[in-house]
């Protein structure tokens, strides 16, 4: 586990998270995470479902060229209704922004979103009440 970025995700933001993966339940969901990058860290405050995105089993994606152009993009989050908590080799290939979040059945709280870095390392995150 690394803690290399002080990473925190507003409360809410879990919540779309494994709520948007219940709902799209047994598809993959994939969402965009929206934030702040500072020096100090990287706080997560949003979330929004990417243009085109496709849920299906055993995968989700979005075309990249479809995005505008965004600064408030921070990373990717989305479900494995498999449960295995860990990035596959495809999801690391396709990594997109600072973070990926992903959430594993059965998407009930905190303890089902784990949070990575571009090598696949977990990154322990704090939870920001609003």
């Amino acid at each position: 586990m690394t803690t290399e970025r002080n990473l925190t995700i507003d409360r809410s933001v879990i919540e779309m998270i494994l709520q948007y993966a219940r709902a799209n339940h047994p598809r993959e969901a994939i969402l965009l995470l929206n934030g702040k990058t500072t020096k100090a860290g990287i706080r997560v405050d949003g979330v929004e479902i990417p243009p085109l995105a496709a849920h299906g089993h055993g995968f989700s994606s979005f075309p990249l060229h479809m995005l505008p152009v965004d600064f408030s993009i921070v990373g990717t989050a989305h479900s494995h209704p498999g449960g295995v908590p860990q990035p596959s080799v495809q999801d690391l290939n396709n990594f997109y922004g600072r973070v990926m979040a992903i959430a594993f059945y059965p998407y009930e709280s905190a303890d089902d979103l784990i949070v990575f870095n571009n090598k696949g390392e977990q990154i322990i995150y704090r939870i920001a009440e609003e």
